[in-house]
Formats: structure tokens, C-alpha cells, sequence
């Protein structure tokens, strides 16, 4: 399979760069999973297309403020990104500078605060801060907002590139799909009878970086931390005893669930996934999914694809371009059922 059979042209003006007023203001393209339909709503719609009994799985990670700018000791400037927080005082993290800091080597940080390179891992390097570092990101940090919105974070995004529903810090990108939700429509969900629960995955900056691979059996998948608890196992077993349907809210939520369920039976997890879901992948718990519309080539391309059948969602990604729907974290959204028969793109020709 060839990373390029998923690639699509998007005119520029259809990125999002800004979160428009309201969460739920954003459009919905529904992707009938049997026969392929589309149909284009509101995001508000979707309460018309979940039914009494479904169970909705959102993520609670918590964007944290994981972009710092800073100076070495010899004056040169540089930049963070956290990857990962280690524990109180340590992270892993991307750094940018034109000459990549030694170990022992100190860091000024841009409104105080002072870090240590303590070692190199890769491409990651780990930091040592000289306060907790969770404190000291909320005070000093910027939003980490993806590459394609190439503008610097204001102070809104503070809010909104952040699920209402978010707890759990220790994201370096949003769950995307979940911004959309506010607490009204969270609470009409309640009302109808539709049931919520939590997983936690925090999303690393892996999520953004190219497929460099010409065959996708190839590609090598970062690592993210999750936690699937028990409460989540006995809510999705009471969801299908009762004959409802389990919703993942994003790609996230999604890879949490699949990675639980990697044996084909759904059990606690918590630990981290390398789960790399492309057609011929099978699912074995989630029936319908939430999502944004994703980067071209992108692994979480493929997973959908994988999901609805790789025909019916490049034909899906080519209604949206044509009809002008906002792409990437801050855009619009789709709610798929899951093909029951998918095809990848070798059935596909």
C-alpha cells in the first residue's frame, strides 16, 4: 500500500487558522458507512444521528502549555516543544536552535525559569527544570498549535485549542474532534439518553510529522501514553448488551480503545501504543466515530480510511474540498458509521 494513494489537494484559504465564534458553529459531513452517502449538516445535527443507549468515548487529556522560547548560555536562541512530561522536573522535548545544546549545558527560559540538558535521546532531548514544570508552563508557556496554523497563539486559544471536558494535563496537541462539543450540547446528549465515558490519551507532536515512507507497511509509529480503566470495559460491555452503538470522539479515542482491545477483547490498559490502524486493520469495538478532517498522507488519514473504506472517504475529502468545508484542528468535522465490508486502495482500482 502506497502512502501516496492518500494524498488530496487543498486549496490554502480551507485551512483553519482560527476557531470560528461558537464550538458547535462548525459543519458536519455524515458518511454513511454501508453505502457510502453523504449528507451535509451542522455539528449540532449529530444528536439526530445517535440514538438512545449509544455510548460516547471522549478523551480527557489536557493540552498543556508545551511551547517555550528561551537563550543557551552562549546567547543563541532556541525553542522547545515538549514531547512528553517525564515527572515533576524532567520532559522530553523537541528543541530548535541552531546548534543543539550540550549536556550540562544550561537554558534561559523567556519569562523566567531556567532548564538543564541532561541528555539526548534521539531526536529528543531531556530537560531538567529547576521548579515543576507543570506550574512553570502554565506561567510562561504558549499553546503548542499545530504547524499549518502558521500564525504565533493568542491568548483564546488558551480556551480553545481545549476540550470543555478536558482534565487530565499532558497533551502537546488537542483531540481535535472533541472542540466541537460545548456544555449545551453535552448535556442535550445526556438528555437523550446517549451515555459518556473518559479515556485518557495524551496526543504527542508525533501526530504531526509526515509519513516518510513510500509503502505505509513500512512506517514506524510514535508512541503515546493512554489509560483505558475498567470503568470505560464495563460501560462499553453494559453499551452492547443493551444493543447500542459505541461513538469515539476522534482518532484518539479511537486508538485508545483498538489498543485494549489488540487481542480482540476489550481490557484496562494503561501503558503506551505504537497502534498504526491502515486498511485491512480490523476494529473490534468502536461502531461509529467523530472526527476532523485530517493532513494529506497523514496516519490519521488512514485510519479513517481504514474505517469507512479508503474509496468512500477520498470521495468523502473530495465533497468537503468542494464544498468548501474548513480543514485540519480547527475546522469541521465528520460522523462515520463503520463500513462493515472496507476496502483499501489495491480493491479500490
Amino acid at each position: 500500500m502506497r502512502v501516496a494513494d492518500f494524498h488530496f489537494d487543498l486549496p490554502d484559504a480551507q485551512i483553519a487558522r482560527h476557531p470560528l465564534s461558537e464550538r458547535r458553529a462548525s459543519r458536519l459531513l455524515i458518511v454513511d458507512g454501508a453505502s457510502g452517502a453523504l449528507a451535509h449538516r451542522q455539528f449540532a445535527d449529530l444528536l439526530e444521528y445517535l440514538r438512545p443507549g449509544d455510548l460516547m468515548v471522549f478523551n480527557n487529556t489536557r493540552v498543556i502549555p508545551a511551547r517555550l522560547f528561551g537563550q543557551k548560555a552562549t546567547g543563541g536562541k532556541l525553542e522547545i516543544l515538549i514531547e512528553r512530561v517525564l515527572d515533576e522536573h524532567r520532559v522530553l522535548a523537541h528543541v530548535r536552535s541552531s546548534k543543539s545544546p550540550k549536556p550540562g549545558s544550561m537554558i534561559e527560559i523567556d519569562g523566567g525559569g531556567q532548564a538543564q540538558m541532561l541528555a539526548r535521546h534521539d531526536a529528543l532531548f531531556e530537560l531538567g527544570f529547576d521548579e515543576p514544570v507543570l506550574p512553570l508552563l502554565e506561567r510562561v508557556g504558549h499553546m503548542p498549535l499545530p504547524p499549518y496554523i502558521d500564525r504565533p497563539d493568542e491568548d483564546a486559544d488558551r480556551e480553545r485549542y481545549q476540550t470543555v471536558y478536558a482534565q487530565k494535563a499532558g497533551a502537546v496537541a488537542a483531540p481535535t474532534a472533541g472542540l466541537h462539543f460545548d456544555e449545551e450540547l453535552l448535556a442535550a446528549l445526556r438528555e437523550k439518553g446517549v451515555e459518556s465515558v473518559f479515556v485518557t490519551l495524551h496526543v504527542g507532536a508525533g501526530t504531526f510529522q509526515p509519513v516518510r515512507v513510500e509503502r505505509i507497511e513500512d512506517h514506524h509509529m510514535h508512541s503515546e501514553w493512554l489509560e483505558v480503566s475498567q470503568d470505560v470495559v464495563d460501560a462499553v460491555q453494559a453499551c452492547r448488551a443493551r444493543g447500542g452503538r459505541v461513538v469515539a470522539v476522534g482518532t484518539t479515542s479511537v486508538r485508545s480503545l483498538e489498543s485494549a482491545a489488540r487481542d480482540g477483547e476489550l481490557k484496562p490498559f494503561s501503558g503506551d501504543t505504537d497502534i498504526f490502524i491502515y486498511p485491512g486493520r480490523p476494529f473490534h469495538v468502536v461502531d461509529a466515530l467523530v472526527t476532523n478532517f485530517h493532513l494529506p498522507e497523514s496516519t490519521l488519514l488512514m485510519l479513517v480510511s481504514a474505517f469507512a473504506g479508503y474509496p468512500e472517504t477520498m470521495a468523502a475529502y473530495a465533497e468537503a474540498v468542494a464544498e468548501g468545508y474548513r480543514f485540519f484542528s480547527y475546522g469541521d468535522a465528520m460522523f462515520i458509521t463503520r463500513n462493515p465490508a472496507p476496502r483499501g486502495p489495491e480493491d479500490s482500482v
